[in-house]
C-alpha cells in the first residue's frame, strides 16, 4: 500500500472538516444583502459579461435513505404528493428567473441535476418537470447536461428518459463496491445494483459516464479499497471522481461522535490521501489522466467537465431548489433552506426564495477563482493578469513561497503547479489564500 508523509495536517479526520466550494465563506452571506442579489438579476448591466457562460443547477432533494456522511439538504420522508408540490415550486422558480432582465437572451452553457438523488424521480415526474421548465427556458444549446444517480433507483426505461431530456454525462454515485461498507455507511444500494445500472447505462449510450468513489468510509481497509479500485477500473468508465471522506458537523457520523465523545470512525487523513493516491496511480497506469484533485478522465473529447471548469473560471450559475446556491454578476446568494419557506415563497407568494447573499469585491472574485482553479492542480498567472490585471505571484508571494518550501507546489515563471502531495490535500491548503478576516471563521 502506498504511504504518504503527513505534513502539518491532523492525523485524524476532524469533525467539521469541509470541502472548499466557494469564497468568501458561506458564513459571511447575510439576509440583509438579498436586495443586492435582486438588483443584479434585474439589471442587464450587472451580469458578469454579456457573453459569459451561464449554468442552471436543479436541486432534487429526495433520497431513499440519508447516508451517515451526508451534509446536504435532503429529505427521506416525502410522499408522491410532496414531490409534485416541490416540482411545481421548482418549475415556478425557473419561470421567475426567466423574467429577470439580467438573464434576458442568455442561453445555458451547462445544466446540472444534483441532489439528493435526481434519479429518485419517476420518468413521469421527470418529464413533467422538463415540460414545465420548457415553458420558460430550454437548454438545446447547452454543451453539457449532467444528471446524478443512485444505482438502486434506476431501471433501463428511466435511464432512457434521462438521456432523452438531453443528458450528456451520467454520474453514478457508487461510493464503494463492498456491500458491508455500503450498508455500514447508510447507502441505499448494494453492489449488484451498481453493475446492473452501469450495464444499462452503457446500453442506453450516454456520451460520458462518471463514477463516484469515496476514500475513507467507515469500515474500509487497505484490501477493500484496493479491490474497489480494481473493480471500478474493470468497468472502464469515462471518468471517475474520488472524494476523501469528510465529517461536517451536520452529519450523523459527527453527531454520534460528539454524543459518545469518541472520534468519528473514519480513516485518518494520511490514510485517505494514501488511498486516493493509490487510485490515481492505478488509473494513470490504465491510461487515465488526473484532471483535478478529485477526478481522473480518459483522454477523450467526450470526457469533460464543463460545469466544473466554467464555475471555477467565474461563470454565472442560477441555482434552483431548496437551499441552492447561485453566483451571478459578482453576487453570491442562497435560497431558503427550509422546505416550508421555499415552497411557501414560490407557490403562495410568487417570489424568488432568496434567503441570504453577499456582493463580492474585485479582490474576492480573484481569490475565488484562484482557489477553485488550484483544485485543478495548476494556475496560469497570465490568465489572472489578463482577466484581473493582477500579478498573483506578487499578491500571494507569501503563501505560494510557503507551499513551495513545504513541497506542496512548484513555481516555474507564470505556471504554478501542485505536487501530488499538495493536490491530495488541496482543500486544507486553500485557506492560506483567504483574506485575514476569513482565515479562522466558520466556513458555512
Amino acid at each position: 500500500m502506498i504511504e504518504l508523509e503527513t505534513i502539518h495536517q491532523p492525523a485524524e479526520t476532524e469533525i467539521g472538516s469541509y470541502f472548499v466550494a466557494n469564497y468568501p465563506p458561506f458564513s459571511a452571506w447575510r439576509p440583509e444583502y438579498v436586495s443586492v442579489a435582486l438588483e443584479a438579476l434585474n439589471s442587464p448591466t450587472r451580469s458578469t459579461c454579456a457573453t459569459a457562460p451561464m449554468g442552471l443547477y436543479l436541486h432534487i432533494p429526495f433520497c431513499r435513505t440519508r447516508c451517515k456522511f451526508c451534509y446536504f439538504r435532503v429529505y427521506t420522508d416525502k410522499n408522491a404528493r410532496d414531490v409534485d408540490v416541490y416540482l411545481d415550486a421548482l418549475t415556478g422558480e425557473v419561470g421567475l428567473y426567466a423574467q429577470r432582465p439580467g438573464l434576458a437572451g442568455r442561453d445555458f452553457e451547462f445544466v446540472y441535476f444534483g441532489g439528493g438523488t435526481p434519479s429518485y424521480l419517476s420518468s413521469e415526474q421527470l418529464n413533467r418537470l422538463i415540460d414545465g421548465i420548457a415553458r420558460y427556458w430550454r437548454w438545446d444549446k447547452a454543451r453539457e447536461v449532467t444528471f446524478e444517480c443512485e444505482p438502486g433507483t434506476l431501471r433501463k426505461s428511466k435511464l432512457e428518459t434521462i438521456k432523452a431530456i438531453g443528458t450528456t454525462r451520467l454520474s453514478l454515485g457508487i461510493e464503494h463496491l463492498d456491500d458491508e461498507i455500503l450498508e455500514t455507511n447508510g447507502r441505499a444500494h448494494k453492489s449488484p445494483e451498481i453493475f446492473r445500472a452501469y450495464d444499462w447505462a452503457r446500453e442506453v449510450g450516454f456520451d460520458q459516464i462518471n463514477l463516484d468513489l469515496i476514500a475513507g468510509m467507515v469500515g474500509d481497509t487497505d484490501a477493500k479499497w484496493q479491490e474497489a479500485v480494481e473493480k471500478t477500473l474493470a468497468l472502464n468508465a469515462d471518468s471517475v471522481t474520488i472524494y476523501q471522506m469528510e465529517v461536517p458537523h451536520n452529519t450523523l457520523l459527527a453527531r454520534t461522535a460528539l454524543e459518545s465523545g469518541a472520534p468519528a470512525p473514519v480513516a485518518s487523513w494520511a490514510t485517505k490521501r494514501a488511498w486516493t493516491d493509490y487510485a490515481f496511480r492505478r488509473f494513470e497506469e490504465a491510461g487515465y489522466v488526473v484532471s483535478s484533485a478529485y477526478t481522473v478522465v480518459k483522454p477523450s473529447a467526450k470526457s469533460r467537465f464543463v460545469y466544473r471548469d466554467s464555475l471555477w473560471h467565474g461563470a454565472d450559475l442560477i441555482g434552483t431548489g431548496v437551499a441552492s446556491f447561485s453566483h451571478f454578476g459578482g453576487v453570491h446568494f442562497q435560497n431558503a433552506d427550509r422546505w416550508e419557506d421555499y415552497v411557501e415563497r414560490l407557490l403562495d407568494r410568487g417570489e424568488l426564495p432568496t434567503a441570504r447573499a453577499l456582493a463580492m469585491t474585485e479582490p474576492q472574485r480573484l481569490i475565488r477563482e484562484l482557489i477553485l482553479q488550484l483544485k485543478l492542480g495548476r494556475l496560469d498567472a497570465a490568465y489572472f493578469r489578463s482577466k484581473f490585471g493582477a500579478e498573483i505571484l506578487e499578491l500571494f508571494a507569501e503563501p505560494l513561497r510557503g507551499l513551495a518550501d513545504q513541497g506542496f507546489l512548484r513555481l516555474d515563471r507564470d505556471r504554478i503547479e501542485l505536487t501530488r502531495i499538495g493536490l491530495l490535500r488541496v482543500d486544507a491548503l486553500l485557506p492560506r489564500f483567504f483574506e485575514p478576516q476569513f482565515q479562522n471563521v466558520r466556513y458555512t
